[in-house]
């Protein structure tokens, strides 16, 4: 008797692990049916049983994104945390998802609608606050100021258009260097901050430091709010 090789069954957990290896290897925009259909070694056809379409597939692949996180932040979590050292922690651990998929940030940017998995985790970061004393009120202050940090990355509206944001870094240098007698002072950081982007994984100015940085001070910040 002869043995065949046995073809795994196409599913949509199979198709969103391609996709996100693919995205992994060549980022987002090299996401297409065909081309997954390629690598799944199937027809395009079959792809569209299970994502009907590239958007349902991108929402898929947020979905997945939400389960990474939700399961680095299980990892981490203890019993005897406090709120502040549960929420620095969640924070922590949904940046290593977002720095093992770089493209994870402006994919959630660019959704039309919230992602459902959103709401049961912003729940949760808001429990942790309520459990450990912040007021509805200060726990809804603390989720604007927070921001993306709790997704773990921040979003720069300065940033270069390639790390989706709304200015050209050359550009802005240019015109920062033409104006300096005008604006000295951003003159001034901008050429002593410019560094290397190998030390920003997720865009322009989002480097671990400057992350844990922003993240502390929120936090003590908070924490300070809570005792008045």
């Amino acid at each position: 008797m002869t043995t065949s090789a046995v073809r795994t069954p196409l599913s949509r957990a199979r198709v969103l692990a391609s996709a996100m290896e693919l995205a992994d290897a060549e980022g987002v925009s090299a996401i297409t049916m065909r081309r997954l259909a390629g690598d799944l070694g199937v027809e395009a056809m079959s792809l569209y049983h299970h994502v009907p379409g590239k958007e349902r597939l991108l929402d898929g692949l947020t979905e997945a994104i939400l389960v990474q996180i939700n399961s680095a932040v299980a990892a981490r979590a203890r019993a005897d945390d406090d709120w502040r050292t549960a929420l620095r922690l969640r924070c922590l651990a949904a940046r290593e998802v977002m720095v093992r998929h770089r493209w994870a940030p402006g994919l959630l940017g660019s959704r039309s609608s919230i992602p459902a998995g959103l709401y049961p985790y912003y729940e949760e970061i808001l429990a942790t606050m309520v459990r450990g004393g912040l007021s509805y009120r200060l726990g809804h202050q603390a989720i604007h100021a927070l921001g993306t940090m709790v997704l773990g990355f921040t979003q720069e509206l300065f940033s270069p258009a390639a790390d989706g944001g709304t200015l050209d870094e050359a550009a802005t240098e240019a015109e920062f260097a033409a104006m300096a007698d005008l604006l000295p002072h951003l003159t001034a950081m901008v050429a002593s901050e410019v560094h290397d982007h190998n030390e920003d994984p997720l865009g322009w100015c989002d480097s671990q430091n400057e992350f844990e940085f922003t993240l502390d001070l929120l936090l003590d910040g908070l924490a300070r709010a809570a005792e008045r």
